[in-house]
């Protein structure tokens, strides 16, 4: 049972959460005079007493206590007698709590949006030196049309842009106290809920003392949006394993970010990457784990819920993990420029450029233009060469109106740079929206 029950082992994590609602409660119990001045102070020096011993590793975490809440309260108790019981004077567990964990999901939203602007800053800078870089845009993983490496890089900011989105509007809405709730019917003592969540930084005390103690949706939305930024730290470190294997050849990381083999010297892997990769499958089993623990809970506490909290700490701390990694890459990674040109002139990338020109020139139907297109794509293709490679006049035998005009937009470089439509790839798009991006970070 002791086994079973206990959860200091893990929510010892929110004991500066626990000891900033326990200030703010005390100094309410004071204003509304529960508690005097004298007790308020003693508890008040209790509270920073015990913070210095949890911070300096003094403190005796006690499993028999069970939780974060009641380590402190004896704590506090031992320290300064029976001011310390008055402490939980309208107050349960189960508000305090509930209080403790908003509190934490609020601070780490607030470090993780911090990790995010820095991760979309290390990519705008690479963007900005690399909004001419030629590369391969894929779909199917297969080559599709020239974009730059500034333009994909940029990709993934918009992603981290939204993910910061997804936090603020969950910081926004779970940004009400819960505290004064008690055990799930409020109290009869004339305490102020709108003093501690001013305290405390809240927009205002919840409505409903049964959703207060049991609601954990902002917790599951927290998770949810880590989850969604955390698959999006993963599809880039996918494509970083890509672009440094050998056969990509792509970019390059500095001993920082690989590591070597035991047995294999010429070995150098891109751990830092896979394993932001694999972290997602966490943080996405820890939405999938709370929404499991809450489904079937009948309002308003039950024991169940304690099973909140060590999905969300090793959620938010993988995805902290996540950015720290992924910033450090996109600062580390050396692009090799004419590897990526030399690709994206595979596969005949410009075919649709061909196609548009022969709508734009010869004001062929598109349709028609995309068969012409697929029949010299089929003649370059048994010739061995590259669009730009094939003569003139083995184009005009497949479409009479084709001139030397043609090979004007055949270039990778013309490619991208005709891609002038708002989001499109064009190099002076890319630097546009670098430095946009740039300026609405600083």
């Amino acid at each position: 049972m002791t086994a079973i029950n206990a959860s200091i082992s893990f929510d010892r994590k929110m004991w500066r959460q626990d000891i900033r609602g326990s200030l703010a409660h005390a100094a309410m119990l004071k204003h509304v005079g529960i508690l005097t001045a004298e007790e308020e102070a003693a508890i008040r020096d209790g509270l920073a007493a015990i913070a210095t011993e949890i911070e300096g590793g003094t403190f005796t975490f006690s499993e028999a206590l069970e939780d974060i809440h009641m380590n402190v309260e004896a704590r506090l108790t031992d320290r300064i007698g029976d001011a310390g019981k008055r402490l939980h004077t309208g107050r349960s567990r189960n508000d305090q709590v509930a209080l403790d964990v908003r509190l934490w999901v609020r601070d780490a939203i607030d470090g993780l949006d911090g990790q995010i602007a820095d991760c979309m800053t290390a990519l705008v800078e690479r963007a900005g030196e690399h909004a001419g870089s030629v590369m391969p845009g894929f779909t199917h993983l297969q080559p599709a049309q020239p974009t730059t490496l500034g333009h994909h890089l940029l990709a993934y900011v918009e992603m981290l842009g939204r993910d910061r989105g997804r936090l603020a509007d969950c910081r926004a809405r779970m940004n009400e106290s819960p505290l004064g709730a008690a055990a799930l019917c409020g109290t009869g003592f004339p305490i102020d809920t709108h003093m501690t969540a001013a305290v405390l930084g809240f927009d205002g005390p919840m409505r409903n003392s049964l959703d207060a103690v049991a609601s954990r949706d902002y917790a599951i939305e927290f998770l949810a949006a880590c989850a969604i930024c955390a698959t999006h730290l993963s599809r880039f470190a996918e494509e970083i394993v890509l672009w440094t294997n050998p056969y990509f050849g792509f970019i390059k990381l500095s001993d920082s970010f690989s590591t070597g083999s035991s047995i294999m010297p010429q070995k150098r892997n891109p751990d830092a990457a896979e394993l932001v990769r694999a972290k997602t499958g966490r943080i996405t089993g820890a939405v999938v784990g709370l929404l499991m623990v809450m489904k079937g809970l009948p309002l308003t506490y039950g024991k169940d819920m304690q099973e909140d909290k060590e999905g969300l700490f090793d959620a938010a701390e993988s995805l902290t993990l996540g950015l720290a990694a992924t910033a450090g890459m996109v600062r580390d990674l050396k692009p090799d420029v004419a590897r990526l040109r030399d690709a994206a002139r595979a596969g005949f990338s410009t075919a649709t450029d061909l196609a548009d020109w022969l709508v734009r020139e010869l004001h062929l139907p598109f349709r028609d233009a995309h068969h012409v297109t697929g029949r010299l794509v089929k003649e370059a293709e048994t010739r061995g060469i590259d669009l730009p490679d094939l003569p003139l006049e083995a184009m005009q035998a497949v479409h009479p109106g084709i001139t030397d005009a043609v090979y004007s937009v055949l270039t990778v470089e013309a490619s991208v740079a005709s891609r002038t439509s708002h989001g499109g790839t064009a190099p002076e798009n890319v630097r546009r929206m670098a430095a946009a991006w740039r300026e609405r970070l600083a």
